[in-house]
């Protein structure tokens, strides 16, 4: 009998998002809630392991823990790409490494649901609410007519601009090889560069992939090129904006507020400063958490399984 455990199953919904009773037999299925981030806790806890199933990089697999799993042969990840595994490292082990497919549309969801949040100050206003505090404490900003930046049009920074037409905003795209045939096509005008953008939008939203030239994209200069009113949103990965900067920014007034559902340590810490900032709206990232999404992942995650047990691996990587 072969062992799989799913790992960072935080809500404890993994084993009823599949039939995994197809297994029974063959491979005992467990997962773990907790979040393991000790190098050693994890190679301990995947000792007996021949099969892992992760949730895109909710956990890194370097070539320093791959070493130390030698039972390991399959590890099945959610999505057709993971930064956090070491492909090079896994092939060199004999581990075969797998996908699933995915919808964009929850990230897209998500980012529309901070930049509303933020713009209405929703969370701050229902928390008074049911506090019994003031009735109505702020003036929300309309959206009809202002101006959102997004950083990266590719194909969910697309679907946030036609969201963002249908709000009666102005679109605004930039990133290092985007052209104005491309912009055009998704109803956005191309900034004249990053700058021009930051500056003239009253939101940013970030949708950019994680690469050598976008980590720090977004530092002290391009923040304090922002309006003190304007809101900065980022459903893409931590890295792209300094956090160090970020910080500062809310902490000083930079700008009005930040919508973050991605963080440089994850979950984050206890004490970190995005837990207490009064201008920071925050979610434990939740971009592709949706019942759709867990079905596809979990689903195909185990039909990764069944075609790996038959010695015909399907959707492999690398």
């Amino acid at each position: 009998m072969k062992t799989c455990i799913i790992l960072d199953d935080y809500q404890g919904a993994a084993l009823g998002q599949a039939d995994w009773a197809r297994l029974a037999g063959q491979v005992a299925v467990s997962s773990v809630r907790d979040h393991l981030p000790d190098e050693d806790a994890l190679a301990a806890r995947l000792a007996e392991a021949e099969i892992v199933v992760i949730m895109r990089e909710r956990t890194r697999f370097p070539a320093s823990l791959l070493h130390r799993l030698p039972k390991l042969r399959l590890l099945v990840t959610s999505g057709m790409a993971n930064a956090a595994v070491d492909l090079e490292a896994a092939r060199a082990n004999g581990i075969v490494v797998c996908g699933t497919g995915g919808s964009l549309r929850p990230p897209v969801e998500l980012t529309w649901g901070l930049i509303l949040a933020l713009a209405r100050r929703i969370v701050p206003e229902n928390a008074s609410l049911r506090a019994g505090g003031r009735w109505q404490d702020s003036v929300g900003m309309d959206l009809d007519g202002r101006q959102l930046g997004i950083v990266g049009l590719g194909r969910i920074g697309s679907d946030v601009a036609r969201i963002g037409r249908a709000f009666g905003m102005r679109i605004v795209a930039w990133s290092p090889n985007l052209t104005e045939e491309r912009a055009a096509a998704a109803g956005a005008v191309l900034a004249a560069s990053k700058e021009a953008l930051l500056e003239g939008s009253d939101v940013v939203t970030i949708h950019l992939v994680l690469s050598a030239s976008t980590r720090g994209l977004i530092g002290a200069e391009a923040l304090r090129r922002m309006g003190r009113h304007a809101f900065l949103v980022n459903t893409a990965r931590a890295p792209i904006v300094e956090e160090a900067a970020l910080v500062q920014a809310l902490e000083e007034g930079w700008i009005a507020g930040a919508g973050l559902d991605v963080f440089e340590i994850e979950p984050l810490p206890a004490d970190h400063p995005f837990r207490r900032l009064p201008n920071v709206l925050a979610t434990p990232h939740l971009g592709y958490v949706s019942e759709r999404n867990y079905r596809t992942f979990f689903t195909e995650g185990l039909e990764d399984i069944e075609a790996w047990l038959a010695g015909a691996p399907v959707r492999t990587l690398g």
